[in-house]
C-alpha cells in the first residue's frame, strides 16, 4: 500500500525538501503541499491522507489547531499527524499530543529517520522517544495551568498491572523494556497495552501518554516514589 502524505510547512525550501524525500520512497507519495493551517485542514479533508507532516507554527492557524480540527472531525479523524518542530524543547509538544498528534519529529531529523517515523505512525504506532516523554513528565505534568480535562475515574476499570504498564508507557518505555522491568513476557505486555487501548478508548500510545498525564497518574506515582525511604 502507498502511504499518502501531506507536507505542511510555511517555509518553501523545507516543504520542498520533505516532499522530495518522501516522494523518493517507493511506498510513499506526497498528495499535497500546504503553507498555512487553513490550507492544511482543507487538504486533509480533500485528500484524506494517511499522514500529515505538520509544522507547528504556520500563518492564520497553527499546526495544533489544524490538528485539533482534523482529528476532531469524524470524516478526517483517521488521519495520523506528525508534528514538525525546530527544537525538542518546543512548548507546544504536549498541546499537540493532546490535540491527537501521533508524535513529533525535529526538522533536522536524518532522512532515514524521517521515513522510518512516517512508516511507524502509518502502521499505527506512536512516534515518542523516551527522551521526549521524560521531558514531558518533567516540564508539563506539574504545571498548575495543565488542563485536567480527563477525570481520574477514567482509570477505574484498569487492573493494578494495567496501571503499572500505563505508567511505563507514559515514561516512553518500549514493550521490551516494560517486559524486563515488570518481569513479564513481551507478549503479556502487548496484551496489557491492547487492553489499555480498549478500556481507555485510545488509538495509539501517544494518547495513552496524554491520559496518564491528564488523569494525574504519573504525578501520583512520582509523589509515591518521592515519599519512599532511601535504603
Amino acid at each position: 500500500m502507498t502511504i499518502r502524505v501531506v507536507v505542511a510547512d510555511d517555509h518553501i525550501l523545507v516543504r520542498a525538501g520533505f516532499s522530495v524525500l518522501v516522494n523518493a520512497a517507493a511506498e510513499m507519495e506526497v498528495v499535497a503541499e500546504t503553507s498555512t493551517g487553513r490550507d492544511t485542514v482543507a487538504a486533509g479533508r480533500r485528500h484524506l491522507p494517511d499522514i500529515i507532516l505538520m509544522d507547528v507554527r504556520m500563518p492564520d492557524m497553527d499546526g495544533i489547531e489544524a490538528t485539533r480540527q482534523l482529528l476532531g472531525d469524524p470524516a478526517t479523524e483517521s488521519i495520523r499527524v506528525i508534528i514538525l518542530t525546530t527544537f525538542d524543547l518546543d512548548e507546544y509538544v504536549f498541546s499537540a499530543l493532546k490535540a491527537g498528534a501521533s508524535g513529533f519529529l525535529l526538522k533536522d531529523t536524518p532522512p532515514e529517520n524521517l521515513l522510518a517515523g512516517i512508516r511507524t505512525v502509518a502502521a499505527g504506532d506512536a512516534l515518542l522517544a523516551p527522551s521526549v516523554t521524560r521531558r514531558l513528565i518533567r516540564d508539563f505534568v506539574s504545571r498548575p495551568s495543565l488542563d485536567a480535562s480527563i477525570s481520574p475515574a477514567l482509570l477505574d476499570p484498569l487492573t493494578d498491572r494495567e496501571r503499572e504498564v500505563l505508567v511505563h508507557v507514559a515514561a516512553g518505555h518500549p514493550n521490551t523494556e516494560i517486559s524486563a522491568r515488570l518481569n513479564i513476557s513481551v507478549a503479556t505486555v502487548k496484551t496489557h497495552v491492547s487492553r489499555l487501548f480498549s478500556k481507555l478508548q485510545a488509538h495509539d500510545r501517544a494518547q495513552l501518554v496524554v491520559i496518564a498525564y491528564e488523569t494525574g497518574l504519573v504525578e501520583e506515582i512520582r509523589r509515591q516514589q518521592a515519599g519512599r525511604p532511601h535504603l
